[in-house]
């Protein structure tokens, strides 16, 4: 890797910690619900929403509550993506005329969406009207991502709110239970305050370099090189660009994703896109230590995300950077140049590199976010490795928007715990007691996306309607599903791409599988934060843990490698460490 690619790296870290430091300390001003300076011109806006849906804004919910205000908003989501596809062709702003979208895709599709998974089998530009991507997707692409971001702050009050006193005890009215928040509150001021505003900004940003946003009917052009027509798509891709990388969603308005030339036309585009894609997640770990009163647990969190983020990309990096041997079998030259990019430059656009495709590959599968600027299914083995297993890590490097800080919070419940019983004392987070509870719940957040990743593929490979569309043979067909599984598995919605997925099988599996990867880690989230909001914080003594020190960073990086490694080794044997073995033997 050239000095060039080092200096593109390490300028994207760097730009990326100088937007998350203030933008997380504005987040934790809105969650905590103190004045902004947007507060003058939303704050109107704001309360209107709450007095035309009926909502007050002072009522909290218990955790129960909460949940289920999430479970039917999701819902309702998803039943209206689902009416928009099968009623698009009597719907307005369909200027290309297409039709009703098959049943068991318009299922994938909807569940995808509404699950902030935005796993996509079909082309954009071939099967969605502009009412569909804009009504449909981009509306989800808002509420989803709010939903995590929601159920992450009703987390964060659990662990830093104590119990009701006796005297709002008597008052409560909630049966002296202490809430954990208002989830219509909570998603309000996510997309109001913080979604709105920075989609906005980064659309104007990217429509000044080329990104296409319009109304009109795709365009007729003559090729430059024959006298043959050709039909460009376009449409208003801007707006559905910009909140597809900031709320981790990923579904792209095009069929190649951020590839697309209308879609990420430039470096630049390039470099606000992949920075979009980590900055909200990232600042969220800064909110979250303003939030509990102590920064320091903050950037530990950030800290431990970075490392294993830091280390895996260098290991995509180095993987493509080192070429293809079957190539140089050809006698093609890899070898890096000026004027030649070198190393494995197969699926990836050449304005973008080596560094900058391997840098989104693992930026996007760290995030949830799933959209791509290159083909991950022609990546070597072992660089197809690093994305598959940040999926697999369930998503909590960096993570989606609000449910990577709750997905790590949980393998935080777990290394506390274990900690405490290898020191023979009762575990303790910030104050509050670790019990049997938590654990369990922690627990049940780790282990459902194992299961429906791991039980997933199972059945695909034993099926005759899994295997009829692997079209790659041996470890590499077998990746594919694998990877498929778990990117439906833990909400993140890249793929391959070599695997056929439009299909019943696929479309109803992988729909099932992002149901429960999303909704078994939101319940068991927002049932821990209803635990901890009802016990007494416990004075810190010698014996208490401290979880901002470089020792806990690195117990809590093992405590995920580990546990990382024992659910998904035998399988990642099967598929990418195999396959590598095979190219270089």
């Amino acid at each position: 890797m050239n000095i060039y690619s080092w200096i593109q790296l390490i300028f994207y870290f760097a730009v990326l910690l100088a937007l998350a430091i203030p933008l997380g300390t504005f987040m934790a001003k809105v969650y905590q619900g103190e004045k902004t300076f947007l507060s003058r011109m939303l704050g109107p806006v704001e309360r209107f929403i709450y007095r035309i849906s009926g909502v007050n804004p002072d009522e909290e919910m218990n955790w129960k509550t909460y949940a289920i205000a999430v479970m039917v908003f999701n819902l309702l989501g998803l039943l209206a993506v689902y009416a928009l596809q099968r009623l698009q062709a009597f719907l307005p702003l369909n200027p290309q005329g297409l039709g009703a979208v098959s049943p068991d895709s318009v299922w994938n599709t909807a569940v995808s969406f509404a699950s902030n998974t935005n796993w996509q089998g079909y082309g954009g530009e071939t099967t969605m009207s502009y009412l569909t991507q804009m009504l449909g997707m981009t509306v989800q692409n808002f509420v989803s991502a709010a939903t995590g971001m929601a159920v992450m702050v009703a987390l964060i009050r659990g662990i830093v709110r104590a119990p009701l006193s006796s005297r709002h005890f008597e008052n409560s009215k909630m049966g002296g239970q202490r809430g954990v928040g208002n989830f219509w509150v909570d998603m309000t001021r996510s997309v109001l305050y913080i979604l709105l505003p920075l989609s906005l900004i980064l659309s104007l940003a990217l429509v000044s370099q080329g990104v296409v946003q319009t109304f009109g009917k795709y365009e007729s052009v003559t090729s430059l090189q024959s006298a043959e027509t050709q039909l460009i798509a376009v449409g208003p891709a801007a707006s559905q660009v910009a909140i597809k990388q900031l709320g981790t969603n990923g579904g792209g308005f095009f069929n190649v994703n951020s590839a697309h030339p209308l879609e990420n036309p430039t470096p630049l585009s390039n470099l606000l896109e992949m920075l979009s894609i980590l900055l909200v997640p990232a600042a969220l770990c800064l909110t979250y230590g303003k939030m509990v009163g102590d920064t320091r647990q903050g950037w530990a969190l950030l800290a431990v995300m970075t490392i294993v983020f830091v280390a895996l990309l260098s290991v995509a990096v180095w993987s493509e950077q080192g070429g293809n041997p079957m190539f140089a079998a050809m006698g093609i030259d890899q070898t890096q140049t000026e004027v030649n990019p070198g190393g494995n430059m197969e699926g990836k656009e050449v304005r973008f590199g080596i560094a900058n495709s391997a840098l989104w590959a693992t930026a996007t599968t760290a995030a949830s976010n799933g959209s791509v600027n290159s083909m991950h299914d022609s990546f070597m083995p072992l660089g197809g490795l690093v994305s598959m297993w940040l999926m697999q890590l369930g998503e909590i490097i960096y993570g989606g928007v609000g449910s990577g800080l709750y997905g790590m919070l949980a393998f935080v419940i777990i290394a506390v715990f274990v900690a405490g019983l290898m020191v023979g004392r009762t575990p303790e987070y910030l104050g509050k007691k670790i019990e049997a509870y938590e654990m369990k719940m922690a627990s049940i957040m780790i282990l459902i996306p194992v299961i429906v990743v791991l039980i997933g593929t199972a059945v695909a490979l034993m099926s005759e309607a899994g295997k009829a569309t692997i079209y790659n043979p041996s470890a590499h067909g077998f990746s594919e599903v694998l990877y498929a599984f778990s990117s439906a598995g833990n909400n993140n919605g890249s793929a391959f791409a070599g695997l056929g997925a439009n299909t019943p099988f696929y479309n109803t599996a992988l729909g099932f599988a992002m149901l429960f990867a999303r909704y078994w880690l939101a319940v068991p989230a927002l049932a821990i934060a209803g635990s901890l909001v009802q016990k007494k914080k416990v004075p810190e003594s010698a014996g208490t843990l401290p979880t901002h020190t470089p020792l806990f960073i690195v117990w809590l990086i093992g405590v995920i490698i580990i546990v990382g490694a024992l659910s998904f080794l035998p399988a990642l044997a099967l598929g990418p460490i195999v396959e590598h073995l095979m190219v270089f033997k």
